[in-house]
């Protein structure tokens, strides 16, 4: 196959896990792979350029790709989400027009900001590859050609804890986005109840750690460590649990993927998420982590996994096992190729 892939950028985790670790796959598998990534990163601007001329920037960028993809023969576009992020479709109809067949990959509820944009992008699509089945329940009455492909990390790349690096006291992390730390105010009562009894650090490794101080976590020892992509899996490796807690009401967090979750499995951390949306399936049975959401079911959590390092080694082996077999790249590669393959002939 002769496969286009447009990204929303190298640093966008759509991008990151449902887009870039596949194509050494392909291509290993002799099928021939085009990135074309958005410039600036989609969400993105250049501050010294501006944010007007850097939207301008962005969409002659993609006028570019749509030219090279006209002067070529390719079999599919595989569009990460969307093109832009507004409420046109103008440029995913040019691609659609110049290439064989498209291919539209959601792992999120973008379709709530922009919901007219999405319908119109999902009865033009030849197939949507869903990245849980929330997604597809959405999707499904717009467009029955579905594939589910959960994101996925590459275990190659996600090397298992030490159990030598087993830290006293025991490290209670939380990794995302400097957006996302108001979802630690779910769990900040149970963090400073459990401190008060059991000794642990909680390591938020964010880029900005500023907004956190605005929820409450007297007592709680925090430390602040920097995002950074090229040290992530040893920055997960430096936990003893990890956490990802949700709001139960709100939509958007429904349709989330549970990558966080599937991170801290995947190095053999156990989690203690919410049990929202696929969190509930990637959390087998309180065998690889626990689901909480009322401060009673945190502290509960939080309380076994700190005072058992058995129990917490245990749960992080069925952890990393539940990635190999489920949320890996080796294992959904085939999945996502010969449908792909299919879709092609």
């Amino acid at each position: 196959m002769n496969i286009l892939f447009l990204s929303s950028g190298s640093r966008v985790p759509s991008a990151r896990f449902r887009i870039l670790p596949y194509l050494d796959h392909f291509r290993a598998d002799g099928h021939r792979c085009f990135l074309a990534n958005s410039f600036p990163q989609k969400y993105d601007y250049f501050p010294w350029m501006g944010f007007r001329p850097s939207q301008l920037l962005k969409r002659s960028v993609r006028w570019w790709h749509w030219l090279r993809a006209r002067l070529s023969s390719f079999d599919v576009v595989f569009i990460d989400r969307e093109i832009f992020d507004n409420a046109t479709t103008h440029m995913e109809e040019r691609f659609r027009e110049c290439c064989g067949k498209l291919v539209i990959d959601i792992d999120d509820a973008v379709f709530l900001r922009h919901p007219q944009k999405f319908e119109s992008l999902l009865q033009m699509a030849d197939m949507v590859v869903c990245g849980n089945r929330f997604l597809i329940e959405k999707v499904e009455p717009l467009n029955r050609r579905l594939l589910h492909v959960p994101t996925c990390v590459d275990m190659n790349d996600y090397a298992a804890k030490p159990v030598e690096l087993t830290n006293n006291p025991p490290v209670v992390g939380w990794m995302g986005t400097t957006g996302n730390l108001k979802y630690l105010e779910v769990a900040a009562e149970a963090l400073r109840q459990v401190a008060a009894e059991i000794p642990f650090t909680l390591k938020v490794v964010v880029p900005d750690i500023g907004p956190l101080q605005s929820t409450n976590l007297s007592g709680v020892q925090v430390v602040h460590e920097p995002w950074e992509p090229a040290n992530e899996v040893r920055q997960l490796q430096s936990m003893e649990v990890g956490l990802m807690p949700l709001f139960p009401n709100q939509e958007w967090d429904i349709y989330k993927c549970g990558l966080k979750l599937i991170q801290y499995l995947a190095v053999g951390v156990p989690g203690i998420a919410a049990p929202v949306g696929v969190n509930t399936e990637i959390i087998d049975q309180n065998q690889n982590g626990f689901v909480a959401q009322s401060t009673e079911e945190w502290v509960t959590a939080l309380r076994s996994l700190l005072q058992d390092e058995k129990l917490r080694n245990a749960m992080g082996s069925r952890g990393r096992r539940t990635v190999e077999e489920r949320y890996s790249i080796q294992a959904n590669y085939p999945v996502l190729r010969d449908a792909l393959v299919q879709l092609t002939n």
